[in-house]
């Protein structure tokens, strides 16, 4: 009843606000819109901890949520889909993911989502909409290791919504400390789907996809940081050479639009 995990966060409170969470959007991924699932055979062969997650961004929290769904639903037996939420009745209670701390703390749903599982960190090049260019907190490190140890972590490592920007090498720098699983996600649908936040829903009737790859072979001891960050980046299908392929007609407003205030 009253055990917590590393962070302090009661599992009882947390398991509570995952199934009211998941209960309240899973018409978002199943009703107003549809999410197209691959890969869940993925995540039931991953062990129980010291695995992170790596995808690209859409959205600040529809991306998470989807996440959250679809992995409860792989752990529960559910083949690529998310039918039937009563897979959250006994959720995974050590998944987290990466988040900045400001965007965690603007609003009550933010704040539920943190104490749901977010480990909020400070960006080192961007706060309150402005550039900065600070150091990299240790803590911050420390605590994305400790989630590791206890579970499973999700990271955005491009640390924005838009698309093809370059990825963090801090995650390269982690995955070299931490030597977890590293299974790289894409998704998409969801910008189309959602504001930018991920809380409304800007249009019906869209088909989101969320696409669960395997394992990367990573080298720990001896590949590059440069050459991981490279290797994620084709993963993730966010590496310069994809926007040969893109037709630029596919960008929305909304998208050139961040395009041109995030770049």
């Amino acid at each position: 009843m009253f055990q917590k995990n590393p962070f302090g966060h009661y599992l009882i409170l947390k398991k509570w606000l995952i199934r009211l969470m998941g209960f309240l959007s899973h018409r978002r991924y199943r009703g107003f819109n549809q999410l197209k699932v691959e890969g869940s055979e993925v995540i039931r062969q991953l062990p129980q901890t010291n695995v992170l997650f790596v995808s690209n961004h859409q959205t600040y929290f529809a991306d998470v949520v989807a996440m959250l769904h679809v992995f409860n639903a792989s752990l529960s037996g559910r083949i690529d889909s998310i039918k039937n939420v009563g897979y959250l009745w006994n959720p995974k209670l050590n998944i987290y993911f990466i988040a900045a701390k400001e965007t965690m703390k603007a609003g009550l749903l933010p704040r539920i989502l943190a104490y749901a599982g977010s480990i909020s960190i400070e960006r080192t090049w961007r706060a309150k909409g402005q550039e900065v260019n600070r150091q990299v907190k240790m803590s911050d490190i420390s605590n994305i290791g400790k989630a590791l140890v206890d579970g499973w972590v999700i990271t955005f490592p491009q640390g924005t919504t838009t698309p093809f920007k370059p990825l963090r090498k801090g995650t390269a720098h982690i995955i070299k400390k931490y030597k977890p699983i590293v299974v790289p996600i894409v998704i998409d649908g969801f910008r189309r789907s959602f504001d930018k936040k991920g809380i409304r829903i800007k249009k019906r009737g869209i088909l989101q996809s969320l696409e669960i790859k395997k394992p990367l072979e990573i080298d720990y001891e001896n590949e590059s940081v440069d050459s991981i960050i490279e290797k994620i980046q084709y993963a993730i299908e966010q590496h310069p050479s994809f926007l040969k392929v893109i037709p630029k007609e596919e960008l929305d407003k909304e998208e050139q639009l961040n395009k041109e205030r995030e770049w």
